[in-house]
């Protein structure tokens, strides 16, 4: 088979696998890209979540030698759920963002690029190829964009015409030529949307995202959470998409077609209490076929207990004392001792000045003592409204 016939074959066989965008693109160098890494690790703004070589996350040969083409694809995702549960006083729910709906996207994208890798050997049988799904040392916009996919918005998603920016992207690198696609040309114009609802500023400029400052990398990471982004971060669990959801492009976006992004009502928005006292096992076995179960329970809990405090649930206060006076973290320790200076009142109080005594942890003592302070400042403000009444 010539190059253009097999290249439409693969657009043939994604219509078929239900692939709603397909792409193709050179396997050359992003030697673009490396120069703005460099210069986005110079500033500190990388996530840690990358992979650390740059000859790697920019040059295709580096994951496969021989590599001449890259096939990339895109799957949309939904943005409502009917009949979703809704938070109520003593009973309230924390939040995974969408991109965690459904069944872990890494696993639909790489099933669909294996399928696509099988019908490719069909036709070439000595053809070599690598599936990337997110976690690869690609990057999956960088290829999205030059395979024409969609551009890279100032929110620094991909925005396709046809589905916005709420898409899974996914590569295939392979030693076939395949005909290449023409990129499509940036559509944001002057629209500053993201960068101005931006809570922490983490969009630094079009198309630039300080990581260490944005709340959807923030809610994955295992260690405190810095106390300036605690009020910003709301009942988000895991991720977090004000960028996306006031992007122009998102507005009215909904597509249902794909079953297994379908959301569970009760995981994505679950009771924030039971998350508290959660074992391993039973959070694996709720939350583990989904894409915010990556890094475990811990930030998940740590992140419930936030909300909690925001929420000032005094329902929860008998639970944040367990864990202030239990936990073997101290990560989860602190952050209850937070939540409970926020609640305030006696019971949080008193749990407070016990802790105080034999805390082993120095980041935890901070947090206590801070937490103390709260709740006098609490007291206080309630007193004087009290006489003022």
């Amino acid at each position: 088979m010539k190059p253009a016939d097999i290249k439409a074959a693969l657009q043939e066989a994604a219509k078929e696998l239900n692939i709603d965008k397909i792409g193709f693109a050179a396997a050359d160098p992003f030697d673009e890209l490396k120069e703005r890494l460099r210069k986005h690790r110079k500033a500190g703004y990388e996530s840690g979540f990358e992979e650390p070589d740059l000859e790697k996350r920019t040059d295709p040969q580096k994951s496969l030698p021989g590599a001449r083409s890259i096939i990339a694809i895109a799957l949309a995702y939904p943005t409502k759920m009917d009949n979703a549960p809704v938070s109520k006083p003593g009973a309230y729910r924390g939040v995974f963002c969408r991109a965690s709906w459904g069944e872990d996207y890494h696993h639909v994208l790489k099933r669909k690029l294996e399928a696509l890798r099988r019908k490719l050997v069909e036709w070439v049988p000595d053809a070599k190829a690598e599936i990337m799904v997110d976690t690869g040392a690609l990057s999956d916009r960088a290829v999205a964009e030059r395979a024409g996919i969609g551009w890279s918005g100032k929110n620094t998603s991909i925005i396709t015409p046809e589905f916005g920016s709420r898409v899974y992207l996914g590569e295939m690198l392979t030693d076939v030529y395949l005909p290449p696609d023409q990129p499509i040309e940036n559509a944001c114009g002057e629209c500053t949307a993201c960068l101005d609802a931006c809570p922490t500023g983490a969009l630094v400029g079009p198309g630039q995202l300080n990581s260490q400052a944005c709340l959807a990398y923030l809610t994955q990471t295992k260690g405190f959470l810095a106390e300036e982004y605690r009020d910003k971060l709301g009942n988000f669990l895991y991720g977090f998409e004000t960028c996306q959801a006031v992007c122009p492009y998102n507005r009215g976006k909904n597509f249902t077609h794909h079953p297994e992004f379908q959301p569970e009502a009760e995981n994505v928005k679950p009771l924030l209490k039971p998350l508290l006292h959660m074992s391993n096992r039973q959070f694996r076995q709720r939350f583990g076929s989904m894409a915010g179960s990556w890094r475990g329970k811990k930030p998940i809990q740590r992140n419930a207990i936030i909300a909690l405090g925001r929420y000032r649930d005094r329902t929860a206060v008998p639970d944040l004392v367990r864990l202030l006076e239990e936990d073997p973290r101290p990560v989860i320790r602190g952050t209850a001792a937070w939540a409970l200076g926020r609640i305030g009142g006696g019971e949080a109080a008193e749990a407070l000045n016990r802790a105080q005594e034999v805390e082993p942890d120095e980041q935890v003592a901070v947090e206590i003592e801070h937490a103390i302070e709260m709740c006098r400042m609490r007291e206080t403000a309630d007193h004087r409204t009290y006489r003022e009444a």
